[in-house]
């Protein structure tokens, strides 16, 4: 049995991308950092019962994972300019949408976590079920995606415009 790996492309603004890149480089340069720390720790003696050697070896694994998913992500990424002003739902776009049966509205941006980053506004990926519902909706159409509990929701794409950076 052959398993293929599907990498999901991320659209990002050339503004996200060269600060995931900046933070990216950071982290890689502060490599030698923890590891002079990690030795630093490991001259104070037993191993068992040092608590600093401990805390300075999980804090490198956490940079190290952070490394790893923003290598993968920027690899993957699409840079480009904001999706046109069209009222199509699609990532890098801020949606307006109505759940049937309520009358307020609710905004989000239909993105990754690291796109909408520095935001103010809620983020939903597009791989979501809400997400996945409205992808190509236009404004004025009603989807319907399934909620956690099996149960089904219908909600009507009030607006979509492209995200600009507050």
């Amino acid at each position: 049995m052959v398993t293929v790996s599907e990498t999901q492309v991320t659209w990002l603004t050339q503004e996200s991308y060269d600060r995931l890149k900046h933070e990216l480089d950071e982290l890689i340069a502060n490599r030698p950092v923890i590891a002079a720390e990690i030795n630093a720790r490991r001259e104070e003696g037993d191993l068992r019962e040092n608590g600093g050697y401990h805390a300075a070896r999980e804090e490198q694994g956490k940079q190290e994972g952070r490394i790893r998913q923003l290598q993968e992500l920027l690899r993957a990424a699409k840079v480009g300019e904001a999706p046109k002003n069209d009222g199509i739902a699609e990532p890098g776009k801020v949606l307006t949408v109505r759940y049937e049966g309520d009358t307020d509205t609710e905004q989000f941006l239909l993105a990754t976590r690291e796109e909408g980053a520095e935001g103010p506004i809620e983020v939903f990926s597009p791989a979501s079920p809400l997400g996945r519902a409205l992808l190509g909706a236009k404004e004025g159409e009603t989807r319907e995606y399934e909620l956690p509990n099996g149960k089904s929701m219908k909600v009507t794409l009030v607006k979509a415009v492209p995200y600009t950076a507050a």
